[in-house]
């Protein structure tokens, strides 16, 4: 377990590196697809007899691990929820909160979410009890500001910069919250939301459903609470949702969506971002942040690594 445990940290890792090579050039597909080559070496070194049922690709159409994908060389059967890239455009434009993340667990422990949009709504552990996504936004923020004992007018709220939330956005506004705005990449945003001091006291509005499920597993792992309706765009959808026994007006819990009993979560920063530092390059080597989590035993781990890609460019004298 340990070992495995370390290994998908480097797997981010090298994603992540792989990634921030690219930083900058205006180009998310190039990224994308060096960090997937760069996860999928890694996976297929592992000791494990895994399969990938969360994937991305399909919609952006670019490189992906895709759903079904098998990896390992064989042995614990485990299944796994994958963005080698969370934030393509963040990391062509050198902007925050590129990530390199995954979640596993045992077989049948992660939800086998259909590639669409979900209603999301995470907060910490103290507001676990007074929210719900059948509550009105104020009611939300009220109860939120209670639980962490604070004015609403200090509140963060995280949501996504879109159409389709532009009524939350002005609900937000009018309930007197404070409102980051972000292009891409809300699942870094809902892990930050589970770690004090982040700056960041709730997610709100309507992402993309595969990294739902990665966000749950990791605020399970940090003790924070998570919620998501799936958000069927036309009836090509729904009718994918009810063939895989989604149903469209249920309220899923974070422990329904990341049911599993030994769940792994590792995100590594490609970009700065609220919770994780980027990929920093020097002579001979990089240094990379990663946020290491596990639900049994529980514990969390921040890990600042250097990697030597060349040992006679690196001083290691003190």
């Amino acid at each position: 377990m340990k070992s495995l445990v370390f290994q998908l940290a480097e797997a981010t890792e090298k994603a992540a590196i792989a990634a921030a090579h690219e930083m900058g050039y205006g180009d998310k597909k190039l990224a994308d697809q060096k960090a997937v080559e760069a996860f999928r070496g890694s996976l297929n070194e592992m000791m494990v007899k895994g399969k990938v049922v969360i994937g991305e690709g399909e919609r952006d159409e670019a490189p992906m691990l895709y759903i079904g994908e098998e990896f390992g060389k064989g042995g614990r059967e485990i299944e796994m929820a994958v963005d080698p890239l969370e934030n393509t455009n963040a990391t062509a434009s050198g902007s925050n909160n590129a990530i390199a993340v995954c979640a596993i667990s045992e077989r049948g422990g992660l939800f086998h979410a259909p590639d669409m949009y979900m209603d999301k709504l995470a907060v910490s552990d103290e507001a676990s009890e007074v929210v719900s996504l059948d509550f009105t936004v104020k009611k939300n923020l009220t109860n939120l500001a209670k639980a962490l004992e604070r004015g609403i007018r200090d509140l963060v709220v995280v949501v996504l910069d879109r159409p389709r939330n532009e009524k939350l956005i002005e609900e937000i506004r009018e309930v007197g919250a404070r409102i980051k705005l972000i292009g891409d990449g809300d699942l870094s945003a809902a892990l930050a939301v589970g770690v004090r001091g982040s700056g960041v006291h709730a997610l709100m509005g309507i992402g993309a459903a595969p990294e739902g499920v990665i966000s749950a597993a990791g605020l399970k792992c940090l003790k924070g609470a998570f919620w998501g309706r799936f958000w069927p765009k036309n009836e090509e959808e729904k009718k994918r949702m009810k063939k895989m026994g989604v149903k469209e007006d249920r309220i899923y819990t974070m422990d329904e969506l990341a049911s599993g009993k030994n769940l792994i979560v590792a995100a590594t920063g490609v970009t700065n971002g609220d919770l994780l530092t980027g990929v920093r390059f020097f002579g001979g080597g990089a240094r990379t942040h990663t946020l290491l989590m596990t639900n049994d035993p529980h514990k969390i781990h921040f890990i600042d690594t250097t990697h030597v890609f060349n040992r006679e460019d690196i001083d290691f004298r003190l």
